[in-house]
Order: structure tokens, then sequence, then C-alpha cells
């Protein structure tokens, strides 16, 4: 009997297994029959290293974080280099034959690149497209030098990589063309929870806050909208003069301090509720699936067009109506579960948020819609098949010639 192959996972922007997409992706292999490592970030009081549900987990101190620019250079090209320190530890302790690296950063071709030269392969798991990420972000930038500098760095992934991992089809276009990676070697492998995550019983004391709960859970990042919701909610107070909702906002990140004063500015904090991020799974499906109405407002920008986010697929997964901007990789997942904005419109926002809080029955359809198409087309239970395809396209590398 063969011995089994021993995988490295890189994740540098999340804890593990607070990263639910590579938890889910390590869990996966190794319930097939991988032996898994993954290196992460120790973001809070963890150990150094330990087993969970079979994945060995090994972490390294943050001593640089990024919340500007320059910051975020520093950070990424430490963690980097600690990563390469420690994969040296998980090759002698534990031995691994493929890498797994979870962008971002797109440096970690960087660890792959070395290890080729022992006969190790590497996979690019594409979460976002950084040059696009660095746009959308930052006030004025612009394709300068930075850019192509982001530019390059996914390139050399790109290139290096035996096989890249994205999250939907608009991302596989930009790895055949930019990337110039053969179609063969790259495999979509969507974000999305399992089928049997549904809805679950309302959180009576968040129910007993307002007439209509008005949810959103996710990243707070320049690039996420949130700025963009909270002027929608002014539009709905001030314009639209509706008073009966809370707007529940679930999650952290690095805007979240500026969005905070935002609310107080536009005068809205009565209808806003800032919960921090919830880490407890069952508590955050409580929280959904007591909202009426949740909402998608990362705006467009040049990488919310082309991306597919985790919470618009938890909003499905929950039956829960969506009003979203509208872009092109958001109207393909959800498609009748939402209505759809003009793009950075606020106002036109508000209206369709109004309007839902007004039809309850229109509510229920495009709920029921977005279940059942989550659970026919989008759930992680399809995703499986593609990763371990990925893996097992890697294997058959050595059995036939293979160009990258």
């Amino acid at each position: 009997m063969s011995a089994p192959v021993k995988v490295l996972m890189l994740v540098e922007n999340s804890d593990y297994p607070e990263d639910t997409r590579v938890r889910r992706e390590a869990e996966t292999l190794q319930q097939a029959g991988y032996q898994v490592a993954v290196i992460a970030p120790r973001l809070k009081i963890s150990p150094y290293h330990e087993i969970i549900n079979g994945v060995s987990v090994y972490r390294f101190s943050i001593l640089l974080e990024g919340n500007n620019l320059l910051g975020f250079i520093s950070e990424f090209a430490y963690a980097t280099l600690a990563m390469l320190f420690v994969s040296f530890r998980v090759w002698w302790s534990h031995g691994f034959d493929i890498i797994h690296a979870a962008n971002p950063p797109d440096t970690f071709f960087i660890i792959g690149g070395f290890y080729k030269f022992f006969g190790k392969k590497f996979i690019f798991d594409q979460h976002d497209l950084a040059p696009e990420t660095y746009l959308s972000r930052f006030a004025h930038a612009r394709p300068n030098l930075i850019y192509r500098g982001l530019r390059f760095f996914e390139w050399c992934s790109y290139r290096t990589a035996n096989r890249v991992i994205v999250t939907n089809e608009s991302y596989r276009k930009m790895a055949v063309t930019r990337g110039k990676k053969q179609p063969d070697h790259v495999f979509i492998v969507r974000n999305g929870p399992v089928i049997s995550v549904k809805s679950q019983p309302a959180d009576k004391e968040l129910a007993k806050r307002a007439p209509y709960i008005i949810c959103y859970i996710g990243v707070i990042a320049p690039q996420d909208g949130v700025d963009y919701w909270l002027h929608a909610i002014y539009e709905l107070v001030y314009t639209l003069n509706r008073r009966d909702f809370l707007a529940v906002i679930i999650g952290d990140g690095d805007s979240l301090p500026e969005l905070k004063q935002l609310a107080k500015e536009l005068n809205i904090e009565p209808y806003v509720w800032f919960s921090g991020w919830v880490s407890d799974e069952d508590e955050l499906l409580r929280y959904i699936s007591t909202a009426h109405i949740c909402v998608h407002p990362d705006p467009l920008n040049p990488l919310n067009q082309w991306s597919t986010t985790m919470k618009m697929m938890d909003y499905m997964a929950a039956g829960k109506p969506v009003v979203s901007f509208d872009l092109l990789e958001a109207r393909y997942s959800a498609q009748s579960a939402a209505l759809y904005a003009q793009p950075n419109d606020v106002l036109d926002f508000a209206r369709k948020v109004a309007w839902l809080m007004d039809h309850k029955d229109e509510r229920d359809r495009m709920g029921e819609f977005g279940r059942k198409r989550f659970c026919e087309a989008l759930a992680w239970d399809y995703s499986i098949e593609k990763l371990l395809e990925t893996y097992q396209s890697v294997i058959d590398h050595d059995r036939k010639p293979d160009h990258i």
C-alpha cells in the first residue's frame, strides 16, 4: 500500500481554523486520505503547534501587522520569511509532497519555487485578485509601480504553480488570459457552507429590538462597502422616513473604527448595531436566521465585479433575500434571490431594502429560491470533487508530460 500524500497548506490572513475556506479544504483532504499540515499566523493565545481534527497546525508569531500600504508590505514580507522558516520544521518533522498556498499575499511562490527544486509540487489557491484589491482598497490608487509589482508577483505565482485553484469563472479567465495557464490546469473550487447548514430559530433578544432586522456579515475593510451601507441607512431614515428597522453589522476589520465614527456623524446610531466578530457558528447562524433581509453592499470597483463573496453564500444557505449592487459575479451567484441596485447608488440601494421590507411574499419567494440554488449548485459539497480532482491532477503530473 502506497504512503499517503502529504500536504502543507499556507495561510497568512487568518489563524487556523478561523479561515473557513482553508479549514474546509484541509479537512476535506484529511478525510480523503491525505496527511495535512497548515502554517498560519498566531493571532490569539494559541499553541504554536497542535492537532485539530487530524490536521497538524503550526503557527508563527505576528510581529508586524499592516493597516496602510507600507504596513502591508512589511507584514507580507515578514510573514513570507517566517513561514519559510516554519516550513523547514514541518519538512523535518512532518514532511510534505505538495504545498498549497492561499493568497493573499502573492509572495508564497518564493516558498513554492524553493521547494520545487526538491521535487515538491505547488498549488496556488487564489482567493483574491491582489492587483485589483490594491486599486479598490486605497484612495487614489492607480496602475502605478506598486500595481505593476503586484501584477508581477501574481504572474510569478501563476508560473510557479503546477495547478491553480480559483473561486469562480471570472478568476479562472484571469488565470488563463493574464496568467497564461493552460485551461485544464485551473480548477474552480467555490466558497460556500455545506448543504447541511440551514436556517435556525430566530434569536429572540435580537428579534425584539426592531420590527425588521437587516443583516450584514463579513469583513469590514475599505473594499467591502459597509460605508455604502451606512449611507444607504441614512437614506432609509432621512429620505424614505423608515425608522422601523435595526441594521446588524457582524464582522471586524481595518475600517470598523472609522465606520463607527461615520454612523455617529450621519446620526444613524439608533438604527445600527455593530456586533463585532462572532466566532461561534451557531450564534452567527441564529443572527442571520433572525434577519428579514440581508445586504451585500460591495461597491462596483476593480475587485468586486469579479469576486464571489462568502457572505452571499451564507445568506442564500439561510434562505434570506438579498439586496446587492449589480455586480457580475454577485448576479451569477444569487440570480433571483437578490434585488440589484444601480452600482454604488446608495439611494437606490435603500429603496430596494425598503421595498423588500414591505413585501413579505417576495422576501419568502426570494429566500426559497436562494436556498434551492445554494443546495443544487453552490454548496461546498459540490466543491469537494473539484478540490480532489485538482490534487489528483497534481499527483498524475509525474505520470505524463506536464508543461506549466
